[in-house]
């Protein structure tokens, strides 16, 4: 494994973060409901290695469904930054709110793709290319 550290910002810039993930481990697109509509591009990294700098009075959340996740979005712009595992464990990282990923790098990232809305998260839709 191989950690990065990112620097991360919701586009107003009122919520910002930082991160130690390795993108090439693989990143995730999901076609559950909220994934689906918000076109949500994730990385999961455990708690300890996310931090919100700025914003978290900026920050409102957003339930559904089983309530496992909660989905933080900024109130003054609406970008969903992050998302957070309701238990605290985890952290659903945006990588398009991450600073200085060229479009070619952005491009070169493995992508998995997960069957949200079936709860199939070890499987992939039957199609993917609308994600």
């Amino acid at each position: 494994m191989s950690l990065t550290t990112y620097a991360g910002r919701c586009h107003c810039g009122a919520v910002q973060f930082e991160t130690d993930a390795d993108l090439d481990a693989g990143t995730l697109r999901c076609n559950c409901s909220i994934c689906a509509k918000t076109r949500f591009w994730l990385v999961f990294v455990p708690a300890e290695r996310f931090r919100l700098l700025t914003g978290d009075e900026t920050l409102a959340d957003y339930r559904f469904g089983a309530q496992r996740i909660r989905h933080r979005f900024c109130t003054v712009c609406g970008v969903k930054p992050f998302g957070m595992a309701a238990d605290g464990s985890g952290v659903a990282v945006n990588v398009a709110c991450l600073e200085g990923l060229a479009p070619e790098r952005l491009a070169s990232l493995p992508v998995n793709h997960v069957d949200g809305a079936h709860d199939r998260w070890n499987a992939a839709p039957a199609v993917t290319s609308h994600l």
